[in-house]
């Protein structure tokens, strides 16, 4: 088994704007990146647990929603493993521009 990537992105939105800017952030993400599709999402109160695919890959894991930041496990197949220094700044980036206030 490997080591899950975990990824934890602060912020100051409060856990129930967090969530709904990570429901609306998570369907473009899928749309717009053709190399990753989502099979399975699904909320259960502030934790979703999700099962993503990419380059044929499966990968599943979880995202908890606090009051003051998200915390991202994800376990990846030997062959994602490869890319995840690369997708872990790549998520902090997009996490962070996501739940970043606006005003």
């Amino acid at each position: 088994m490997s080591t899950p990537l975990i990824v934890s992105i602060p912020h100051h939105l409060g856990r129930d704007e967090a969530k709904r800017r990570l429901k609306t952030g998570l369907s473009r993400a899928a749309t717009s990146v053709r190399a990753l599709s989502i099979d399975e999402e699904r909320w259960d109160d502030n934790r979703l647990t999700f099962r993503v695919r990419a380059l044929g890959q499966v990968a599943a894991g979880h995202l908890d929603v606090e009051d003051a930041y998200v915390r991202l496990e994800v376990t990846l197949p030997w062959l994602l493993q490869r890319f995840a220094e690369v997708a872990q700044i790549a998520i902090q980036k997009s996490g962070q521009l996501l739940l970043t206030k606006r005003g």
